[in-house]
């Protein structure tokens, strides 16, 4: 079955890492640009998390996990190299009704992490339910070639119209006409 796509908000959700390595790692980096409400715990981290965890002044217990760990928490992601682990992660969080990743076990998996292309406001998520990795990493990095990153700057200024403009079909149009115009103008510069 393929996962559904879904854009959660992050503002108030709890997020729970439990893994201190590499894999451990890719997740921070990429939930960093969402949200900087974060706990990891894990026996030992590399130095990368541990200049991230400085930076953005994220929670950090150096210590085994240990059960109950993940209550209180709305997402639990294992990124540790141990299945029974995982599994009993899983088990836990069906008790507590939070969403559940790890690295190894799919079918444990309320959602996976897809290949990502951020460029302010535009998010741009690429999923293969896991069938192709490799190739949802070279689609990601064909399609940041091809969306230029003042595409940044559009979407600030289409904010703005939105936020100043009466709500209506007027500002409908004109928002749509911004957007083919911005389109159109891609196709001409290439």
């Amino acid at each position: 079955m393929s996962y559904f796509p879904v854009f959660i908000k992050f503002d108030s959700k709890r997020v729970l890492i439990v893994g201190g390595g590499k894999i451990a790692y890719r997740k921070l980096k990429y939930l960093l640009e969402f949200t900087n409400n974060i706990t990891l715990i894990s026996n030992e981290y590399i130095e990368e998390i541990n200049e991230l965890v400085k930076i953005n002044s994220l929670s950090c217990e150096q210590r085994n996990y240990n059960v109950k760990d993940a209550k209180g928490f709305d997402i639990v992601i294992a990124a540790v190299d141990n299945i029974k682990l995982q599994e009993s992660i899983y088990q836990e969080t069906r008790e507590y009704n939070c969403l559940y990743s790890c690295v190894d076990v799919q079918e444990y998996c309320d959602f996976i992490f897809p290949a990502y292309i951020k460029k302010g406001d535009l998010t741009i998520a690429i999923s293969t339910s896991g069938s192709s990795p490799a190739m949802a990493k070279h689609l990601k990095v064909w399609l940041d070639k091809i969306i230029p990153n003042s595409i940044a700057d559009f979407f600030i200024q289409m904010r703005k119209y939105r936020d100043t403009m009466p709500k209506g079909k007027e500002r409908m149009d004109f928002l749509d006409k911004k957007a083919k115009e911005y389109i159109n103008n891609l196709k001409e510069e290439k």
